[in-house]
């Protein structure tokens, strides 16, 4: 079969799974309505497949292979597009790094939590700071958050039984132990003594249950979705996605400093493109780096999500044989994967 017939069947299998609606579940807005209805863990959603073609994706580039070796990048990504069928995959998950000022989305989630409490007080001042501080990353805003809140409740907050986003356990976590200021005491995590550090799993936890209206409660979330949307920041994840995903809502924090570098984003976006991003690097070359993994892990969900809508769709319009045992079925998901294959390779 010649390279044009291929891809010519490639195009018509894919247009008629894309729709036949077979993306299931991708209707509607953030956080997800999940009202009575059980949030698994994400713990127990890894997905090995998803995994292995992420690490297979990422060790294709040598220098990132040293790193994640070297234990100096970490990687998180979640398929939330359909929500009863969540999948999570990780590389050095549970690697705590300093991630500079993408543990603002902590201080976020306490001054939230706060005002739910009662606390603070939802005066413009505290909205002002909660929305600078993450959209523009402003260091004077978070500290004013940081003094308003305390350590110790942010601690509390963190550690709590519901989030457990610093889990000693699981190699530590979110952490915010220093105002983002030149002056103030050091109140460091208990096991690399860091101040402001992260996990890409914990980073991916605090995404996943914000769009499942988890955080705090869900009129909470959405307000923590706002704060978090429309990043003003157009480095690193942001600045490739607005080129490939320019329809797409984008929920971001980032953090960078020195040769340390940090990038978290949930896209929302239409059809498939509707995952969690995290990323957390040690090198000299890390805005690059966040660039390029961005990239790499925009096109691998699309390939993850093409394959599936094609295997969907496959079995859904088969016209029925009562005396074939399946074996048509599976000719044609092995037909139009292997043509999804080929059409991959020929945009790489």
């Amino acid at each position: 079969m010649s390279r044009t017939l291929k891809s010519i069947i490639y195009g018509l299998l894919l247009s008629a799974a894309v729709s036949s609606s077979v993306f299931a579940g991708v209707s509607g807005s953030l956080p997800y309505d999940r009202k009575n209805k059980t949030v698994k863990s994400l713990y127990t959603l890894v997905d090995e497949n998803l995994e292995s073609s992420l690490r297979k994706a990422v060790n294709a580039n040598p220098r990132w292979k040293s790193l994640i070796r070297r234990k100096k990048m970490a990687i998180g990504i979640v398929d939330i597009g359909n929500p009863e069928a969540v999948r999570f995959a990780r590389i050095n998950g549970g690697v705590m790094m300093y991630a500079a000022s993408l543990p603002k989305i902590a201080v976020l989630l306490a001054a939230a939590q706060a005002l739910e409490d009662g606390k603070i007080k939802e005066t413009p001042a505290v909205l002002a700071d909660m929305r600078k501080m993450i959209s523009h990353s402003d260091n004077a805003a978070a500290t004013r958050m940081i003094d308003r809140l305390g350590f110790d409740y942010i601690e509390k907050v963190l550690t709590a039984p519901t989030y457990r986003f610093y889990n000693a356990d699981r190699g530590g976590g979110l952490w915010v132990g220093k105002r983002y200021a030149s002056a103030g005491e050091r109140h460091p995590e208990h096991l690399k003594g860091l101040s402001h550090a992260a996990t890409a799993t914990q980073v991916c936890r605090f995404y996943y249950l914000l769009s499942m209206g988890k955080l705090v409660n869900r009129q909470r979330s959405r307000q923590m979705l706002e704060i978090l949307s429309d990043p003003a920041l157009h480095h690193k994840f942001v600045g490739v996605l607005e080129k490939r995903a320019p329809d797409a809502t984008m929920f971001r924090k980032s953090g960078t400093w020195k040769d340390w570098h940090a990038d978290s984003v949930m896209v929302w976006g239409p059809s498939w493109r509707r995952y969690i991003a995290t990323a957390l690097v040690e090198d000299p070359d890390g805005e690059k780096i966040m660039r390029e993994l961005i990239a790499v892990i925009d096109r691998l969900l699309e390939r993850e999500n093409q394959r599936k809508a094609i295997r969907v769709h496959a079995s859904l319009t088969l016209p029925p044989d009562p005396e074939d045992d399946g074996s048509r079925l599976k000719a044609l998901i092995t037909a139009a994967v292997a043509i999804e294959d080929f059409q991959q390779e020929l945009n790489n």
